[in-house]
């Protein structure tokens, strides 16, 4: 996992893909990466989060990942 500007790594990753498209965002802040996951959920995109343990949430598991 890639460091922020800072030099700490990013707890949150969230990958985007739809068609031949793929796009990454890595965060902090659990609220922040389920929110931006939710808006490219339903704008049909394919999305899963990972936390910073490794594991990985679909669409219907990000309600659990924000009230964690």
């Amino acid at each position: 996992m890639q460091g922020d500007a800072r030099g700490c790594e990013l707890a949150y990753k969230m990958v985007a893909e739809r068609d031949n498209e793929k796009y990454s965002f890595a965060r902090e802040s659990r609220l922040v990466i389920v929110a931006k996951a939710k808006v490219w959920a339903s704008e049909g995109w394919r999305v899963v989060i990972t936390d910073q343990d490794g594991k990985a949430y679909v669409p219907p598991e990000f309600d659990q990942q924000s009230a964690a």
